[in-house]
């Protein structure tokens, strides 16, 4: 079989797996905290000697979509005034207790609860350093840049903010991520805390409607080439074949 109907096939495939990631981008590109998800290609066979192998030397001109990370890249900062929204300058997640386990949000849009404890829009607790809740008195809130929280003046507890390899993170929804090996996550270094602000999604409307509008065209394309080269095929079967 021709082997321009692999690099078209591939081609296909390669662009409707990237158009699902290309349009959850864009419905979340008003999403507080949303980490745009970026396709990204491997060798179609890996491992050792693959680089010397004839069926590695075929098929390895095509396109083979990998899958998606997501992008670490900072989102704008938007103000609210809300002395408990909180917004990461830098690397690092905020970490909440949901009943399926630790899970992690660039979202800040946090709460005090009737209780006294810090939560998100879920009600999930906030941890903090150590990964416990965070509690608080009544009083006037004050969250430092280190992510000290104070009430009336006295530190309470401290934001944990934690990183993790973009390829360990585990999309859950729109604005969460588990961790696949818990190992891999530590303390962040580099980050400043924002207080009475929120981090937007890092994914520009307009270049997530430019990057759709581009794959869509694409996958037409390759759509188009596969009609042609079923076209081809059915010729040869009806008039080619009957000859041999």
């Amino acid at each position: 079989m021709d082997s321009g109907y692999y690099a078209a096939y591939s081609a296909l495939l390669a662009r409707t797996e990237a158009m699902d990631a290309a349009s959850s981008n864009l419905a979340n590109a008003n999403t507080s905290g949303y980490r745009a998800q970026r396709e990204y290609f491997r060798d179609a066979i890996t491992g050792e000697g693959a680089a010397d192998s004839q069926l590695n030397g075929a098929v390895n001109r095509y396109g083979v979509l990998g899958g998606d990370q997501i992008d670490l890249g900072q989102g704008a900062l938007v103000k609210t005034g809300n002395a408990t929204d909180v917004a990461i300058q830098g690397q690092g997640f905020f970490a909440v207790k949901t009943i399926h386990g630790e899970r992690y949000t660039r979202d800040g849009s946090f709460q005090r609860s009737k209780d006294g404890m810090l939560v998100d829009g879920a009600g999930d607790p906030v941890l903090d350093a150590a990964h416990k809740p965070i509690t608080m008195p009544n009083g006037t809130i004050a969250v430092g840049t280190d992510g000290a929280v104070s009430v009336d003046g006295g530190v309470v507890d401290q934001l944990g903010v934690f990183v993790a390899p973009a390829t360990q993170l585990i999309p859950e929804g729109a604005d969460e991520y588990r961790v696949n090996d818990a190992r891999t996550l530590k303390p962040s270094q580099d980050y400043s805390i924002a207080q009475g602000e929120l981090e937007g999604s890092n994914q520009n409307i307009v270049n997530g409607s430019l990057q759709l509008m581009l794959i869509q065209r694409q996958a037409e394309m390759m759509q188009k080439a596969l009609s042609a080269f079923h076209n081809d095929f059915d010729r040869a079967a009806s008039e080619d074949l009957p000859k041999v």
